[in-house]
């Protein structure tokens, strides 16, 4: 008899249709059946042995709360026998103009440890943000959860998964005790959404995912030198063809609505095969050889706000000489979603696993290590730069100047005239603590009528460690702004198009953001993990660090 192995995950929901992803223990038929009468049957297809179902449901009434069951052979596998956690179910968007949408995001998420031990990096924000939805589901919660990169970590596994490596093959060879393969990263996604509050939330709150370096290697795609030394290695082509496999599988596919996933003809060819691992590692071979030829990115629609998913690793141009954070493919698709339609929509959010807004000094020093590596101070100083740049993770969008330029020129044409939305957020993770950031152009002429926001989250489980809050805080204050304009001189950097200040934060903890839209106005929320004090091991909550409003009454 077939076993639920891993979720259902519930991922893509609209109005009327919805799509379940689910992993079984054998080839079988998955259903959905939802307690209105919808449901949905999909064979499952077959990658290196597992047994995945990516299941579409239509005819889902919009506006409705629907509990739903999921079944393999007919056999009924969800919700598990004893569950306590609340039914399972679809929540569906009534499709009308002006409802509230609640998007809660953030990134950099260690699996939590098993209950009976001690966590040491403090409690889960999104365990956490599960707990208090189990407790009270009539009560607010996320419309859908944005994860913005480091959803696992290939190269900083668990001491668990470090004993499971060793008696599979030990950790003298490389990579030692990172991942290997693709039966490795089954493993991460076992031990991360097998967590019991993790795997009942993702079953019943909506999710769009997006990669970001941990999910393959740290500092993955952080230069041409960085990817030629690291293509030379013996372990490289199997990790990442195995890391881009696994991404296909457990997240990518769940980002796509079932239309997308109809006309998808790799999604097509490997259900179509009794084994679609040779089909899938060819086009994982291919995105690999020729990043241009896939489109990790993509764009979804909740009602009147847009919500842009950016690939900010994969999409990278890496030759000094033309240097981008995006391909001219994936930069043309970005303005192309950016500016359709105009007057469409109310709110337009662009996710981006590496922020666009950084502390100033950390800004002008990626700036400024940028000019080095391409040779504006000579050989000498670009061999530095190149050292400089690995060593302190120099790769956000402000080490590479001209796509920075370019998404600032967009955000103030997507957010300027007068059919612009009311908001234009930046969404971001990757540095370990979260922030507002306002900016102002340079030229008053281009300052977009919108509220433009760099909106930072994260972690929602990792550490933080003392010299990263500090180097943070420093990065914000007035000496420190100083010392980035010498370096912008020494690098001979032009002035950049957009200046920016602090508005909220820094905050560092395991922590969610969310933005509330209804109509065309927007506000903000951040909450933190902390443990609740004499409740005994294991017990949390999130504590409202900050809520405001970030558009006029």
């Amino acid at each position: 008899m077939a076993e639920l192995r891993l979720g259902p995950l519930l991922r893509y929901v609209d109005g009327p249709s919805a799509t379940f992803w689910v992993e079984a223990s054998r080839p079988c038929t998955a259903e959905v059946r939802c307690a209105d009468g919808a449901r949905g049957r999909a064979r499952t297809f077959q990658v290196a042995g597992h047994h995945y179902a990516l299941v579409p449901v239509e005819g889902l009434t919009p506006g409705t709360v629907t509990p739903y069951e999921i079944l393999l052979d007919g056999t009924a596998v969800w919700p598990l026998p004893d569950s306590p956690f609340p039914p399972s179910a679809v929540r569906t968007p009534t499709g009308e103009d002006g409802a509230v949408l609640r998007v809660t995001f953030g990134s950099c998420r260690w699996a939590s440890p098993p209950a009976d031990e001690k966590d040491p990096v403090g409690p889960d924000a999104l365990d956490t943000l599960a707990a208090r939805i189990a407790s009270d589901p009539d009560a607010e919660r996320p419309d859908v959860l944005l994860l913005l990169g480091d959803q696992v970590y290939a190269d900083e596994v668990s001491r668990a998964t470090r004993a499971w490596i060793a008696a599979r093959r030990g950790l003298t060879d490389p990579p030692g005790h990172q991942v290997a393969d693709y039966e490795e990263y089954t493993r991460l996604y076992y031990e991360s959404w097998l967590d019991p509050e993790i795997r009942w939330l993702l079953s019943t709150v909506p999710s769009c995912m997006i990669f970001d370096d941990h999910d393959i290697v740290d500092d993955w795609n952080t230069s041409a030198a960085w990817l030629a030394e690291i293509r030379a290695t013996p372990w490289w082509r199997e990790r990442v063809l195995s890391g881009l496999m696994s991404y296909w599988v457990h997240q990518h596919l769940g980002n796509l609505s079932p239309a997308e996933l109809s006309a998808d003809p790799l999604y097509a060819a490997v259900r179509e095969t009794p084994d679609g691992t040779d089909v899938l590692r060819a086009f994982a071979a291919r995105a690999d050889a020729d990043p241009a030829s896939v489109r990790w990115s993509y764009r979804r629609d909740f009602g009147r706000t847009r919500v842009l998913m950016l690939d900010t690793r994969a999409a990278r141009v890496l030759e000094e000489e033309n240097r981008a954070m995006l391909d001219p493919g994936e930069a043309a698709w970005l303005r192309e979603q950016a500016m359709e339609s105009p007057g469409s929509r109310d709110h337009l959010l662009i996710g981006t696993s590496l922020p666009w807004l950084l502390p100033p000094l950390i800004h002008q020093v990626e700036t400024w290590d940028a000019a080095l590596c391409r040779g504006e101070r000579g050989g000498r100083w670009a061999r530095f730069g190149e050292r400089l740049r690995r060593a302190a993770d120099l790769e956000h969008w402000a080490a590479f100047p001209e796509s920075f330029g370019e998404l600032t020129d967009l955000v103030a044409e997507a957010g300027s005239g007068e059919r612009a939305p009311a908001t234009v957020c930046v969404l971001s993770g990757d540095v370990h603590h979260a922030y507002v950031a306002d900016p102002v152009w340079a030229d008053p002429a281009r300052q977009p009528s919108a509220r433009v926001l760099q909106l930072t989250c994260s972690p929602v489980h990792n550490s933080i460690p003392l010299s990263v809050r500090l180097g943070f805080r420093f990065g914000w204050s007035r000496p420190a702004r100083l010392l980035g304009t010498l370096l912008a001189r020494h690098g001979r950097c032009g002035r950049a198009p957009v200046d920016w200040r602090k508005t909220g934060g820094p905050w560092f903890g395991n922590q969610l953001m969310s933005l509330t839209l209804h109509g065309r106005s927007a506000s903000l929320r951040l909450e933190q993990a902390r443990p609740v004090r004499g409740s005994g091991a294991g017990r949390a909550r999130l504590t409202t660090v900050t809520d405001s409003r970030i558009t006029p009454d």
